[in-house]
């Protein structure tokens, strides 16, 4: 067992000597055996360990059992042990989600919150059998790639240093080293779909194979390293499809299907869009064809005109919607719920700029030629604008629609106006009479963050 565990601490890179752990802690064979383990390599590390129990009040006095052997065990080897009791089937009606999910979201919170403060990693003791049941769920349900990777060894400062031990591995160390644990009992009851898998399918996979675990381990790395390798061609890929309101659906549909689909994943999601199979093909079905989908948190995905866009659909009902902000000289402002960079330089040093290759043409303007009644502000009916190099005014109405800015981003465009005189516009630069020029002194720069 010890020999498994630094295998995967040395392989994934998850300890370093002199890190704090914390160990979560149920008090099953699993935690105890990666407690135990930990506890025996902690001089070898020159670690800092930790102990973290939730109970979450749903299985009566079985509960409290768990809790006071979790105690005793961390009593008996002088470890601290932080413990947070939750009503969870309480809170998961309040949430309306299931109680193995509220679970899960209360632990994890709980665990986030310590580590913050111990300045620690999260040690799960999860088990490369854990990982099977994971992948074949996933995969029942219908998962990509992802759901294929299993359990990673590691995401962001939750570690896994049992994943290459099997749930065997585990009961097997407590029992030859006399080493207590407490079973849940709901880990027998069908009722879950993961005790399924655990009670029904996994074993018949051993009879098969019967070292499944490593045969599993070797697939998800397999699909973890195909999966890395599809995130980067999409974000690639996205990069070449960006165009001014979204992404070109021609370049959408000229990449392969995987990344394409991938793609639309990353796009939506990056908005909070929750995606499921459905909704990617739907997606995709719009982008070749035109329409809208709506998605999951008022997400919606929209193709027009040859242009794939995603956006909320409250986004631009934002507090300061109808605000007016004046300009702040080398200060940041939230206007539209954006980050505006208000910057202030000599035409020297913007030449300097421009010679090193930076592309000022839509951010910068002639201070000078700027009044003081300008303001910061959202668009209004009547808003004008005199375009950079077009020597003629247009309706800002007119100008967004020829630009093809979708019309559900127009409200949520951070303006620098005089009255119904619009100055400069954001993805649509200075107006004609404010544009940097060659007897300008001072330049504006205007930077949404």
């Amino acid at each position: 067992m010890e020999s498994k565990i630094l295998k995967a601490i040395e392989e994934y890179s998850l300890l370093e000597n002199g890190e704090r752990v914390i160990v979560a802690l149920s008090g099953g064979a699993d935690s105890v055996a990666l407690f135990h383990v930990l506890l025996a390599l902690k001089d070898k590390l020159s670690l800092t360990i930790y102990a973290c129990h939730i109970n979450h009040l749903l299985r009566g006095k079985e509960s409290f059992r768990d809790e006071r052997f979790v105690r005793e065990l961390c009593e008996k080897n002088g470890t601290e042990l932080f413990v947070r009791r939750c009503d969870i089937k309480k809170l998961a009606a309040e949430k309306q989600i299931g109680c193995e999910e509220c679970g899960r979201q209360v632990r994890y919170e709980y665990l986030e919150e310590l580590s913050k403060s111990l300045d620690a990693k999260i040690a799960t003791a999860h088990t490369a059998t854990d990982s099977i049941e994971t992948i074949i769920m996933n995969i029942t349900r219908g998962s990509s790639i992802k759901g294929a990777r299993g359990i990673p060894p590691k995401r962001g400062n939750i570690i896994r240093p049992l994943i290459l031990a099997s749930r065997y591995d585990t009961e097997n160390y407590c029992e030859r080293n006399g080493i207590p644990y407490v079973d849940d009992s709901t880990n027998a009851e069908r009722i879950y779909t993961r005790n399924k898998i655990r009670l029904d399918v996994v074993p018949v996979l051993r009879e098969i194979n019967p070292s499944v675990e490593q045969s599993f381990s070797r697939f998800s790395k397999y699909m973890y390293e195909l999966d890395e390798f599809i995130d980067k061609m999409s974000y690639e890929a996205i990069t070449s499809a960006a165009v001014l309101g979204g992404y070109s659906c021609k370049k959408l549909l000229s990449m392969p299907e995987p990344i394409m689909s991938r793609a639309v994943e990353i796009i939506c999601g990056s908005i909070g869009g929750g995606l499921e199979s459905v909704h990617i093909e739907l997606i995709e079905k719009a982008i070749e064809k035109g329409g809208s989908v709506s998605l999951k948190n008022g997400v919606e995905a929209v193709v027009k005109q040859g242009i794939f866009r995603v956006y909320r659909r409250d986004r631009i009902e934002t507090d300061d919607k109808g605000l007016e902000t004046p300009i702040k000289i080398n200060e940041t402002i939230t206007m539209l719920g954006k980050i505006v960079s208000v910057k202030l330089m000599y035409i020297d040093a913007f030449n300097e700029r421009l010679k090193n290759g930076d592309d000022m043409s839509e951010i910068s303007l002639d201070y000078d030629k700027i009044l003081s009644t300008s303001v910061f502000r959202s668009r209004r009916a009547g808003d004008f604008i005199a375009p950079r190099g077009r020597k003629l005014t247009k309706p800002l109405r007119k100008l967004m629609s020829e630009m093809k800015i979708p019309a559900e981003r127009r409200d949520s465009i951070v303006l620098l106006a005089d009255g119904s005189n619009i100055i400069w516009a954001e993805g649509i630069g200075a107006a004609d009479a404010c544009c940097v020029s060659p007897s300008t002194e001072r330049v504006l720069t205007i930077n949404i963050l």
